[in-house]
């Protein structure tokens, strides 16, 4: 009972799930939209299977009608190889699950949904997976900073030419609307999020393996699963004394 009661907790299916399968039974796209459901819960559990053997904390996994979306209360700061391992196996097991899917009943249309969820999931449009990869790959070579910024902007980019190339219906409508609401949110939350970022860096112990030397007090320069040393033309300090400054002036001025 208290597990059902967990997963009960941990799912939640979004008001508009109901209306838009309402619309699908009585427009004769139901097993359509079957699939697809079945398809994105399957894909979801694989971020949330590896995300709990790595013990980050899930907040809740939200159905939508066009898709899904697993949401952490975690630190900005986990390893990336976490965060990419987490990633990857949302899509590893929508297509083992489609394999062995088909192994026993070759259906057209479930590999049809399957190979465009698939496609379009990879996109490197934010918040899907596809994104998300390509700021991990943008981490490995620039700030946490640059790399936020470079994958919203890819992300206008991209939806551009999909508004431009794609022929148009309802739910590609609500899917479209809802993935710009999430990207202009992310973009005006930029400063919040490179703050918390720094904040963690300054308030909690993480043990990174490398170590990079910034020439300069510039923060803007830091980097995911580095140690930083700052040079400040006379003496070199450490990351949480040159943050401290940063976090000790923004108390002063409040």
């Amino acid at each position: 009972m208290g597990k059902c009661k967990i997963i009960k907790n941990l799912f939640k299916i979004h008001p508009f799930y109901y209306i838009i399968s309402f619309i699908a039974a009585i427009t004769g796209n139901f097993r359509g939209f079957a699939f697809f459901s079945l398809i994105i819960i399957v894909h979801e559990c694989g971020h949330l299977f590896v995300s709990l053997l790595f013990r980050w904390n899930v907040d809740k996994v939200i159905i939508l009608p066009f898709g899904a979306i697993t949401l952490f209360n975690e630190d900005i700061n986990r390893p990336l190889i976490e965060e990419f391992l987490i990633l990857i196996f949302g899509p590893l097991f929508q297509i083992a699950f489609t394999y062995l899917y088909s192994c026993f009943h070759h259906d057209e249309v479930f590999i049809y949904y399957s190979r465009a969820i698939l496609f379009f999931n990879l996109l490197p449009i934010y918040p899907l997976d596809g994104a998300k990869v390509v700021n991990i790959v943008l981490n490995k070579c620039l700030s946490f900073k640059m790399s936020h910024l470079i994958t919203i902007y890819l992300s206008f980019f991209v939806m551009i030419i999909i508004i431009f190339k794609v022929s148009f219906n309802l739910i590609w409508i609500l899917t479209l609307i809802f993935i710009l609401i999430r990207q202009l949110e992310e973009l005006r939350n930029h400063k919040n999020i490179f703050n918390k970022f720094l904040l963690e860096r300054y308030t909690k112990k993480f043990h990174f393996k490398k170590n990079k030397v910034i020439k300069s007090l510039n923060v803007n320069k830091m980097k995911r699963d580095y140690n930083h040393i700052f040079y400040n033309g006379k003496r070199y300090i450490t990351e949480k004394e040159n943050l401290k400054k940063r976090f000790d002036f923004n108390r002063k001025t409040w």
